[in-house]
C-alpha cells in the first residue's frame, strides 16, 4: 500500500510514518498542502492521511482537490477538533474517514486499511492461492499451514501479487506501490526481493516471471 502523510507537525508526521512502515506500507511525508498536491499529481496513492488544519493551503481545499482529481484519492482526515459538526463537515468535503486527535496508532492503521479496501476492485480480507494464504490485517502469511518469516517488503510484494489475482504486475508497479519516493528506480531492488520471496515460499514455485512484463501468481 502506498500512503501519503500530510501533517505540519513534523514529529507527529515522522512518528506516524514509522508506524505505517512497520506495517509494511510505503510512506511519503509532506508538511503542507502544496507538497501534498504536488506529490498526488505524480503518484497514485492508495490513501492520503490528511491533517485538516494545514498552515498554507487548508486541508479542506486539499481534500477537495484530491477527491476531484483525475485519479481520486482515498482520504483519511485528521484534526484536533472532535465535534460531531466537524466530523460531518469533513466527510461532506469528500473525505472517506475522519479521525480526531489524539488517536491510537492501532486505530489509525485499522482505519487506513479499511479506507484502502474501498477501491474499485473488491479485494477479499484474506488472500488465498492454493495452499498460500495471506492476511494483511494480521500481517500473517502461511504456506501449507506453515507461517512464512517475511520481511515487510517481501510481505508487501506478495500482497500486491496476490491482490492482482493472476494479472501481471510490472517491476515499476511494485516499486511504486511497495517502496517510497526515496527508492532508486534503476536498482535491482524489486528483482532481489522477488528472489528472496521465492526462496521463502519454497516449492512448487508460485511466482512466475513474465518476460518483458513483470511477475504474477
Amino acid at each position: 500500500m502506498r500512503v501519503l502523510v500530510v501533517e505540519d507537525h513534523v514529529e507527529l508526521a515522522e512518528s506516524v510514518a514509522r508506524v505505517l512502515r512497520r506495517e509494511g506500507m510505503a510512506v511519503d511525508v509532506v508538511h503542507d498542502g502544496k507538497g501534498a498536491l504536488e506529490h498526488a499529481s505524480v503518484v497514485d496513492y492508495d490513501v492520503v492521511v490528511l491533517d485538516r488544519d494545514l498552515p498554507d493551503i487548508h486541508g479542506d481545499e486539499v481534500c477537495g482537490a484530491l477527491v476531484e482529481g483525475p485519479a481520486p484519492a482515498r482520504v483519511l482526515m485528521l484534526t484536533a477538533s472532535a465535534t460531531i459538526a466537524d466530523r460531518v463537515e469533513g466527510l461532506t468535503l469528500g473525505a472517506d474517514d475522519y479521525l480526531p486527535k489524539p488517536f491510537a496508532y492501532a486505530e489509525l492503521v485499522a482505519r487506513i486499511r479499511a479506507v484502502a479496501r474501498r477501491s474499485a476492485t473488491a479485494v477479499p480480507p484474506v488472500l488465498v492461492h492454493g495452499d498460500l494464504r495471506l492476511d494483511p490485517a494480521r500481517r500473517v502469511a502461511t504456506r501449507a499451514d506453515e507461517r512464512l518469516a517475511l520481511t515487510p517488503k517481501e510481505f508487501a510484494v506478495l500482497e500486491c501479487l496476490m491482490e492482482a489475482q493472476g494479472r501481471v504486475v510490472s517491476a515499476e508497479e511494485l516499486l511504486d506501490r511497495v517502496w517510497d519516493e526515496a527508492a532508486d528506480p534503476f536498482t535491482t531492488t524489486v528483482k532481489a526481493t522477488i528472489n528472496r520471496l521465492r526462496t521463502k515460499l519454497g516449492a512448487p514455485p508460485v511466482v512466475e516471471t513474465v518476460p518483458r512484463g513483470g511477475y504474477r501468481i
